[in-house]
């Protein structure tokens, strides 16, 4: 009850401040993120997964491991710039023609590599989310079948299995999600300010940094806030794919008869 009342105060401080639109600040880049992130990252599960499977065995526990890591990095590599983007657009207020002045700035002093500064925390983060998503994903939906005695399972054990395995991950990968968002925020204000960059700009040494300043528990800065952000993600996100993947597939079955 506690949590609830804190995030809802915090929702109106920031409508009452910055008006209700801050809400989705960074709305725009974020959509056009998640639109390539979620095709290349599921296109390439379900291929590395079924090639997996034609060599290891359909019972290889060990394949969405795999085939998440693989997945989640080629994904986070195409969108990294655009999460850096995002992250600008949501610390402070930018017109869209001060952040193009600003990214390409950014481009011409430094290179097209600098758009990809974060990339590493944002691999730390999201490949085990990944690896771990997946396997506790694929685990539960068996479980919840045999559980129900299906064969197949339905909409809402997909859905139960992705909101339970979301969770589950997403405690686990918070700290590296924190040390992240407080790498490329420093990046920004260094770079705005035009002050030099401290040499230990390292995930390890902003990690400890953190721990210095607020203890093991700053590290989990947000956790309640993520939770009601991922586990309804993951469980609309993969509830909908299945169906959807399921769906096209009795589809194109029906064609084939036919």
């Amino acid at each position: 009850m506690g949590f609830s009342l804190l995030i809802a105060d915090a929702f109106l401080k920031i409508i009452r401040n910055e008006g209700i639109k801050s809400l989705w600040s960074g709305l725009p880049p974020t959509l056009v993120m998640a639109v390539p992130a979620t095709v290349i990252y599921f296109t390439c599960y379900d291929q590395l997964t079924a090639l997996l499977r034609s060599k290891l065995g359909e019972n290889e526990s060990r394949i969405p491991i795999v085939a998440g890591i693989l997945a989640r990095v080629g994904a986070v590599t195409v969108i990294s710039p655009l999460e850096l983007i995002r992250t600008k657009m949501q610390s402070k207020k930018f017109s869209y023609e001060e952040l193009h002045q600003l990214v390409s700035k950014k481009v011409s002093e430094d290179g097209w590599i600098s758009l990809w500064r974060g990339w590493a925390p944002t691999v730390l983060r999201d490949v085990p989310f990944s690896a771990m998503y997946w396997y506790n994903y694929e685990v539960l939906k068996k479980w919840l079948c045999a559980k129900s005695g299906l064969y197949e399972p339905t909409f809402m054990i997909n859905f139960t299995s992705g909101a339970l395995s979301g969770s589950f991950a997403a405690v686990v990968t918070l700290p590296f999600d924190v040390v992240k968002t407080q790498k490329q925020t420093q990046l920004w204000i260094y770079e705005s300010r035009k002050i030099s960059m401290p040499l230990q700009m390292s995930t390890w040494a902003i990690m400890k940094n953190i721990v210095a300043k607020n203890g093991f528990s700053g590290l989990f800065t947000g956790l309640i806030p993520r939770l009601i952000k991922i586990a309804p993600a993951c469980a609309v996100m993969i509830s909908t794919y299945e169906f959807g993947k399921s769906f096209f597939q009795k589809q194109n079955a029906r064609r084939q008869q036919y």
